[in-house]
């Protein structure tokens, strides 16, 4: 085959290559394309629909097409939170889907058919302790599902005289303690898992 032949055959295969390109390009585009918006209902964006807002958590308050009442606030020691036209709004008490309809309700007097969104964005109110022979002792947020050992790898690990076998967990409700035993080294090698309880805002681990 000539020289003129090749260029000619390179010439129909980079004629045939740009379309193919142009056409993919163009698909691409064709699937990242983002669907219209659509007004949310009113709604908690919480992943536990059932928590209680508690005092120093820390609200995301979103009212749709209305950026000049969307934000972030924190809860007071009174409960309550501050927000535009509303100006003092009880939170404490209520779980973020019950927040947003009394924030909907409210919000009627002003704006047209509000759609308001309440995320817990940090939770604060709800809090566990350890303390003893740990490297890190203090409080620390309670987690959705926190089991006694997630709460001690937060800890930072035991010290050189921590009695890992003499763990408890010290739980107060009311006018009644109860005492949790929490076996370490039973409980990391698979033995009664049943130790590993589920821990709840307010309690203590002692690791003695």
């Amino acid at each position: 085959m000539s020289k003129n032949s090749n260029l000619v055959a390179v010439i129909a295969l980079l004629a045939f290559a740009v379309p193919v390109g142009a056409q993919s390009t163009a698909a691409t585009k064709s699937t990242t394309q983002t669907t219209p918006d659509t007004a949310p209902a009113t709604k908690s964006a919480t992943e536990d629909p059932n928590y209680v807002i508690g005092a120093q958590d820390v609200l995301d308050i979103s009212v749709w097409h209305e950026p000049d009442l969307t934000r972030v606030v924190p809860v007071r020691p009174d409960g309550k939170i501050s927000l535009p036209l509303l100006n003092d709004v009880q939170a404490g008490g209520l779980t973020p889907t019950k927040l947003a309809e009394e924030i909907t309700t409210g919000l009627k007097k002003f704006v047209t058919d509000p759609q308001v969104t309440v995320i817990v964005s940090v939770i604060n109110s709800q809090r566990v302790y350890i303390v003893g022979e740990v490297t890190r002792a203090g409080a620390y947020p309670l987690l959705p599902g926190m089991t006694v050992l997630q709460a001690l790898s937060s800890s930072g690990g035991f010290t050189e005289f921590a009695k890992m076998k003499s763990i408890y967990v010290l739980r107060t409700e009311g006018d009644k303690s109860t005492k949790f035993p929490f076996n370490y080294k039973e409980v990391i090698a698979g033995r009664h898992p049943e130790q590993n309880i589920v821990l709840k805002a307010g309690d203590t681990v002692v690791v003695p």
